[in-house]
């Protein structure tokens, strides 16, 4: 599979500086009172000086010898210490490549995502100029699907899912119903990917790995087919309008319904019963699906 450097490109936005936080008069009176006016002053200046916000550059590479993310980042900042329920704070927010922003001397965390690859790390802010630079160790996925042969199939009726691997923890679903074709950044490791034919039983899972810094392109093979149904009165005849469908696996399980003289599905490789209620009259025929192009079934109201 061939493997390329990973550029994508979104909307970019500024976010202004944060506000200056007000300082905290009742203490700077309290060390006037206790300390005399030199040492009060002495405070004040030093009060002053950690709560000017400073400036802060922040940038994100897809590797550690890779060139800086131009855009298509979202960086959050928060206080790098929680509050009483836990949580920590967002005090900045920016939707650029580069991320510009001022904030008071501390310690924080960001967290900056790029699609689907995101990391957070502590940081921290001291008087002058400071910047920090990010490595995602990122990789991307671009997906696609035929049927056993090189057989293509119509992007409207492929979909992807993507988890993480099976591990102790259990898998999560990182993205859900992405079409073919689109490329999708993600943290370095191994996903599993579920490839969707059709709304039925078409369905094809394998573990792919994600390198950092590649782009991997992978095609998943379904053992299946589009079929189509009509209702007929002699072969090759019109289709009779106003039928009930219904296809039962050969466990005797109904998978497919539907009303209408020209339904169509797709169905996995495998043996099926085929139903068409016309009125009172049921008709009905046994198929056997093999991976392939589109297929037409009839059912003749002569013969079932």
């Amino acid at each position: 599979m061939p493997a390329v450097q990973i550029t994508l490109a979104q909307d970019t936005a500024e976010i202004p500086p944060l506000p200056r936080p007000r300082p905290d008069r009742t203490a700077l009176d309290s060390a006037t009172s206790e300390n005399g006016p030199e040492d009060a002053t002495a405070t004040e200046a030093i009060a002053a000086v950690s709560s000017v916000p400073q400036p802060v550059t922040l940038t994100a590479r897809i590797t550690a010898d890779g060139t800086p993310i131009p855009d298509g980042l979202i960086w959050r900042i928060f206080e790098g210490t929680p509050d009483e329920n836990g949580e920590m704070a967002l005090v900045a927010k920016a939707d650029t490549g580069n991320a510009a922003i001022e904030l008071p001397p501390g310690d924080y965390v960001v967290h900056v995502a790029y699609g689907q690859a995101q990391i957070s790390e502590p940081f921290s802010v001291v008087p002058g100029a400071n910047t920090h630079d990010v490595v995602l160790e990122a990789g991307a996925l671009r997906l696609n699907s035929a049927v056993t042969g090189d057989i293509p199939i119509s992007p409207a009726l492929l979909h992807f899912d993507i988890f993480t691997a099976d591990d102790e923890l259990g898998r999560a679903l990182i993205a859900d119903d992405l079409p073919p074709n689109e490329i999708v950044t993600l943290n370095a490791g191994t996903y599993e990917i579920v490839s969707r034919f059709g709304a039925i039983n078409a369905v094809v899972r394998a573990d792919l790995r994600v390198e950092p810094g590649q782009l991997t392109d992978a095609t998943l093979y379904h053992h299946a087919a589009e079929i189509s149904f009509k209702l007929v009165s002699e072969e090759a005849g019109e289709a009779i309008a106003d039928v009930e469908w219904t296809v039962k696996t050969a466990e005797g399980a109904t998978i497919f319904s539907e009303r209408g003289a020209f339904p169509a599905t797709v169905l996995a490789e495998g043996e099926y019963l085929v139903l068409a209620k016309l009125g009172e009259q049921v008709y009905n025929r046994q198929i056997e699906v093999q991976p392939g192009g589109p297929r037409e079934i009839e059912l003749l109201t002569s013969i079932y």
